[in-house]
């Protein structure tokens, strides 16, 4: 951080994600129908949706468009006058802001939003309209209910980069992966005490991974298994269910009917303490993304969502110039693992940075 920087915004957690798709029908039956999500809005040109347990507006806005991309990661902040200090922020850092009182989509208040250093649209507000908490609506819930918003996933050309900004806008490593000349790969960030509200993924960016939701158990995670088996879509089904190196979450990976990436995801660990260790992972180690040592398949290193400026357009892809996972860790066939050298422990603890 530098001398000249005023302080960074009091972030809460991630709170919902503005994401741009070519049929919006489509898009509405794959989240709602198949995924259970719950409409709290929707008109012609957008739908909002929440999970079970959320009591904001919405954490998915699905906003009809002409080109599929993440239009906004929206995190809330602690009070309304941290949205005037997250402007000043990022114009101090001289990102281009844009400031909006009654909101950019219905059900949030005064909100900014920004082209950050990484080149992400990111907004940051606090006021929003309230609505029922559906947690003890057990009518609603089925065999694979998503109750929360988790995090996203983004990709980026620098990840080190990436985490000197991000941790001075007050975010916590909480797990990296590294080779052994130090090179960071990939990294977990965090506001609330979880693994992360969001992560940073190596390779062309700025690019949006994935956004992920949280159900209460593991078996929740098969039953959408079962049910897409049951629907003839088990094609949407790009990674898992597996269980995860990085984070110990159980996970399965989808993608909807523009290829936007969706995770859903359980069972990770409390971060909440002040000397709360980081775990650092060896690049090499095949139980880093799979703790069942499975091959991780091509496209889930090289596909992601494209992001939009504030005016709406694509920000243009910058490919990256360092080793990527996929180009250390995958073998001659695209897709099985290489493996280097025969350790018995593929990540240390380390210390909180």
């Amino acid at each position: 951080m530098t001398d000249t920087l005023p302080p960074p915004p009091d972030i809460v957690r991630c709170a919902y994600l503005e994401l741009v798709v070519t049929d919006l029908a489509a898009s509405r039956a794959f989240y709602v129908d198949v995924l259970g999500l719950v409409v709290t809005e929707e008109d012609e040109n957008a739908v909002y949706l929440r999970s079970l347990e959320e009591f904001i507006h919405h954490n998915l806005v699905l906003r009809k468009g002409p080109v599929a991309a993440a239009a906004a990661l929206a995190f809330r902040v602690r009070t309304p006058g941290d949205v005037d200090v997250a402007e000043a922020y990022f114009r101090a850092r001289g990102c281009r802001t844009e400031r909006r009182a009654h909101g950019f989509v219905t059900g949030i208040g005064d909100a900014v939003r920004v082209t950050d250093p990484l080149g992400f649209p990111y907004e940051f507000f606090y006021q929003v309209e309230h609505v029922e908490r559906l947690a003890w609506r057990y009518e609603l819930y089925s065999p694979g209910a998503l109750v929360r918003l988790d995090h996203f996933n983004q990709v980026t050309p620098d990840v080190v980069a990436g985490c000197a900004y991000l941790e001075d806008l007050g975010f916590r490593v909480t797990e990296d992966i590294e080779d052994e000349d130090g090179l960071v790969y990939a990294a977990w960030f965090r506001r609330k005490s979880t693994v992360h509200d969001t992560a940073l993924t190596g390779g062309a960016g700025p690019r949006l991974h994935h956004i992920a939701f949280s159900t209460h158990e593991k078996h929740n995670i098969l039953a959408i298994c079962d049910k897409l088996g049951a629907l003839r879509m088990s094609d949407v089904i790009e990674r898992g269910p597996g269980r995860h190196g990085v984070s110990n979450a159980f996970y399965l990976y989808i993608r909807d009917p523009d290829g936007h990436r969706v995770e859903i995801y359980t069972q990770d660990y409390y971060t909440g303490d002040p000397d709360n260790p980081v775990v650092t992972w060896d690049v090499h180690d095949n139980q880093r993304r799979d703790w069942w040592g499975n091959p991780v398949v091509p496209s889930w290193y090289t596909d992601a969502s494209l992001v939009l400026d504030l005016d709406g357009n694509p920000v243009p892809v910058v490919d990256r110039d360092k080793p990527s996972e996929l180009e250390v860790t995958i073998g001659a066939d695209g897709f099985s693992y290489t493996r280097k050298g025969d350790t018995e422990k593929g990540f240390k603890l380390g210390t909180q940075l």
